[in-house]
């Protein structure tokens, strides 16, 4: 079905199906003339031809979201379900690509769909992407904190951060807002230290650690895997969470609840954040939309 068969269908012209169809801003249809033609386009089961509105738009109704390796979790999935929500209420369709994205298989992509927009996910953690999440009351920075206050709120003056054993776009940005952190609430300076794989290999670096850092008392962990990585070290060096180390994860994975002892860690839902970026992406008004804030959930490990 085409542009003709509806504009005969509903006893209109071509142009004026055009403009309905597309919510020409520019255009005044009456209520009643809008309404026989979104009619007759659903009887037909017409479908937008998206090469040919591309080619006329300049580019295609798709925007691509990039999501580097190690960024899953459920702070990425709420994100991204905001994104293709808001998105998708504007016409649009969102295109995720997970895993390292070089610029020429960016290219690739550019060059082939013609996307509206390309969205990193890692710079809107990091701010430095339109909408991105990087602030002190309801963003990324402000979730990044509970961690350490809700270790200090519990007696610790002496934290350290347990990270990766792998490159992540999120790593100085971490250890920056908890180094700010810490300074803001009158800590000891942060210590920070790597739980690599396998498994002895992460007792044993956690065994180091503790050696010679005999004063940190709590570890606030790089995400969830890192926190878990660092309760089965303290196992095996038959230590207890949190009487001898209290441990805190990030980003409330589902394993945190299944493990002795149950692992504290902070949640978010990046909804709105997503929303907020789609909007940024497709120059919208972000009027109405406020991010909730993350929040600690508490179980046995801190």
């Amino acid at each position: 079905m085409t542009l003709s068969d509806v504009a005969a269908a509903s006893g209109v012209s071509r142009a004026t199906v055009s403009f309905v169809l597309n919510d020409d801003p520019n255009q005044t249809i009456s209520p009643t003339t809008s309404d026989r033609v979104r009619q007759a386009a659903r009887d037909l089961g017409y479908v937008p031809h998206g090469i040919a509105r591309a080619l006329r738009e300049g580019s295609s109704r798709i925007v691509v979201l990039n999501v580097d390796w190690g960024l899953e979790g459920n702070y990425s999935r709420s994100y991204i379900r905001g994104l293709d929500d808001e998105l998708a209420a504007h016409d649009h369709v969102l295109l995720v690509r997970h895993g390292h994205c070089a610029p020429h298989s960016t290219q690739q992509v550019l060059d082939t769909i013609a996307p509206r927009a390309v969205l990193r996910f890692a710079a809107h953690l990091t701010g430095h992407e339109p909408g991105a999440a990087g602030d002190w009351r309801a963003g990324f920075a402000a979730n990044a904190a509970l961690q350490i206050r809700h270790l200090a709120d519990r007696g610790h003056t002496h934290v350290a951060m347990a990270l990766p054993d792998h490159d992540s776009p999120l790593l100085e940005v971490r250890l920056r807002l908890a180094r700010e952190t810490v300074s803001t609430l009158g800590l000891a300076p942060l210590t920070s230290f790597v739980v690599p794989r396998p498994r002895t290999a992460g007792t044993s670096a956690v065994k180091a650690f503790l050696a010679a850092h005999g004063t940190v008392t709590a570890v606030a962990a790089f995400d969830d895997d890192i926190a878990l990585r660092t309760l089965t070290a303290l196992h095996d060096l038959g230590l207890a969470a949190p009487d001898d180390l209290a441990v805190i994860g990030f980003d409330d994975t589902e394993y945190g609840a299944l493990v002795t002892p149950a692992l504290t860690t902070v949640r978010i839902d990046a909804e709105v954040h997503g929303r907020l970026a789609a909007r940024a992406a497709l120059g919208l008004d972000p009027a109405g939309l406020s991010p909730a804030p993350g929040r600690i959930i508490a179980r046995d490990s801190a």
